[in-house]
C-alpha cells in the first residue's frame, strides 16, 4: 500500500516537472516568435524613406548663410567647368584653382567670367566659410530627413540627412508659410540627386535666394528637372540635359559639368 502510494506521488511530482518544462518551452516559443514578428514589422527595408508624413513645424528661426563675394556668382568650380550645348548662364562664373573652361560657345553668359584671378579666389575662400557655415548649424528642433524627399512640403528650418538625398517619385515644395525672409537649409552628409522632370516649387512666399542645400559630396540634377535655391557641394555638381537652376551651384574642389541648361542667379 505504502509503495504504491510513493509510486503515484512520485509519478505525480514527475508529471508536473514535464508539464512546466512543457508550459516554459511553449512561452520562450511564443515570445522568440514575438520578437521576429515585431522586429519584421518594424524593418525599413534598405533605399527607403523614413520621412514623416507631415514635416514638424520648427520654432528655431534660421538666418540665411552669408555668401559674401560669391553672391554674384551663378557657378563657381574648383577643378574645371565644362558645357555642352545651348546653355544660358546669367550671373557671374568662377574657377579656382582651376583654369579650364570649355563650351562657352556655344554657351551664353551674361555675366564675368574669373578664371584663377583674385576675385575668383576670394570667391572660393568666401565660399568655404559658406560651406562651413552651413554644415556647423544646430537646433534643438532640427527634423531629419532620409532617402526620397519627392512629394514632402517643408517649411522654414534645419534639416539633416545623415546620408543621401533624392528628390525622385513626386515634387518638393518649399512653404515659407507668408514669411519672405523664411530660411531653409539642408544638411546632406553625401550625395543629392533629382531625377529627370523633378521640381522644386515655392509657395507661401519662399525664395530661391533662402535655400541653401549643403552637399558632403556630389550633386546630380536630373534631365529637365527644376533646382532651386544655393547649392554648396564639397565635390561635384552635374547638370543633365535640360535641367535648370535658380540660386547658385557652387563646388569646393571638384567641377560643374553643363549640358543645355538655364542657370540664373537667385
Amino acid at each position: 500500500m505504502y509503495s504504491d502510494l510513493f509510486h503515484q506521488q512520485k509519478t505525480m511530482v514527475k508529471n508536473k516537472i514535464v508539464t512546466s518544462f512543457a508550459i516554459a518551452s511553449l512561452v520562450l516559443i511564443v515570445a522568440c516568435k514575438k520578437n521576429t514578428t515585431t522586429s519584421s514589422s518594424t524593418a525599413v527595408p534598405s533605399g527607403s524613406s523614413t520621412n514623416p508624413v507631415v514635416i514638424p513645424t520648427q520654432t528655431t528661426t534660421q538666418n540665411a548663410v552669408a555668401l559674401a563675394s560669391t553672391y554674384s556668382f551663378a557657378i563657381i568650380a574648383g577643378s574645371a567647368i565644362s558645357n555642352t550645348g545651348a546653355t544660358t548662364i546669367t550671373g557671374d562664373i568662377g574657377l579656382s584653382p582651376g583654369t579650364s573652361i570649355g563650351g562657352f560657345p556655344p554657351g551664353v553668359l551674361s555675366g564675368t567670367q574669373h578664371i584663377n584671378d583674385a576675385i575668383a579666389n576670394q570667391a572660393k575662400i568666401d565660399l568655404t566659410a559658406a560651406y562651413n557655415d552651413a554644415v556647423g548649424r544646430t537646433s534643438t528642433d532640427i527634423v531629419t530627413l532620409s532617402g526620397n524627399i519627392g512629394g514632402l512640403t517643408l517649411t522654414p528650418g534645419l534639416y539633416k540627412s545623415t546620408s543621401s538625398l533624392a528628390i525622385s517619385s513626386g515634387d518638393l515644395t518649399f512653404d515659407a508659410k507668408g514669411n519672405a525672409n523664411a530660411v531653409f537649409i539642408i544638411q546632406i552628409a553625401s550625395t543629392l540627386t533629382t531625377t529627370s522632370g523633378r521640381k522644386v516649387i515655392l509657395s507661401g512666399g519662399a525664395l530661391a535666394a533662402n535655400i541653401f542645400w549643403q552637399v558632403g559630396s556630389s550633386a546630380t540634377f536630373g534631365t529637365t528637372s527644376v533646382m532651386k535655391g544655393t547649392v554648396l557641394a564639397m565635390q561635384s555638381i552635374t547638370f543633365n540635359t535640360g535641367a535648370s537652376l535658380e540660386g547658385r551651384g557652387l563646388t569646393r574642389t571638384g567641377g560643374i559639368t553643363m549640358a543645355g541648361n538655364a542657370l540664373t542667379v537667385q
